[in-house]
């Protein structure tokens, strides 16, 4: 019997001077080029909080700091019936790196308004990119110790 398990991933809700730290890249099911922040899967071995970092700057190239978590959220993608437990944490950019390589499918990296955001939400990978912006927002942002690594 096959064992169903949710696909771990995390994302960061990253503002500098009101703008947001979004990724354009190609939907490997739609092949439609679509907008997020910088997320992607947990690897083994790793942390929460750890592979946000990574995946922001495999991305994006910069480096960030992360100051809480957003939400935790299931998602299940409408186009291939998966299942994402998304863990979102609230971070700053710290610096940006010149000669970081990005992930080959990252398009192009972008900094957006929240209205930039919201007049793009068609373009978003999933609900949950407009989602943790509006509750950034809001200021929802529990601490960091909400997540145990045991």
């Amino acid at each position: 019997m096959d064992t169903w398990k949710p696909n771990a991933t995390v994302a960061a809700v990253i503002e500098r001077e009101g703008k947001y730290l979004i990724v354009e890249e190609r939907d490997k099911t739609s092949g439609e080029l679509v907008l997020n922040q910088p997320a992607g899967h947990l690897e083994p071995g790793e942390t929460l909080v750890a592979a946000a970092y990574r995946e922001a700057m495999e991305e994006t190239g910069w480096e960030i700091g992360i100051t809480g978590v957003i939400s935790v959220a299931l998602f299940t993608a409408p186009g291939n019936g998966t299942t994402y437990l998304r863990t979102t944490f609230a971070g700053t950019a710290v610096r940006q790196v010149p000669e970081a390589t990005l992930d080959p499918d990252i398009l192009a990296v972008h900094w957006m308004t929240a209205e930039e955001i919201r007049a793009e939400s068609a373009r978003m990978r999933s609900p949950l990119v407009l989602a943790s912006v509006e509750q950034h927002l809001q200021g929802v942002c529990y601490p960091l110790d909400l997540i145990v690594n045991a």
